[in-house]
């Protein structure tokens, strides 16, 4: 799986956990999908993604996925 489907996969399932958490546990965890969404907006505008960078140290290669 390319390096942009791992970020898509793992921002997602972050939400949802967080939304999860946020119902059931404890309203701050909203605070933790505020920060993901906020993330997601600033990697648009300055072309830099931590996690990007987290998933290049561990192996995991851009490109586009052949169909």
């Amino acid at each position: 799986m390319p390096l942009e489907k791992w970020i898509r996969l793992i921002a997602g399932t972050f939400v949802l956990v967080s939304l999860t958490l946020g119902h059931f546990v404890n309203p701050n965890w909203f605070w933790f999908t505020a920060f993901v969404g906020v993330n997601l907006i600033q990697s648009v505008f300055t072309n830099w993604c931590l996690m990007e960078k987290i998933l290049l140290r561990w192996g995991i290669k851009p490109g586009v996925e052949m169909k």
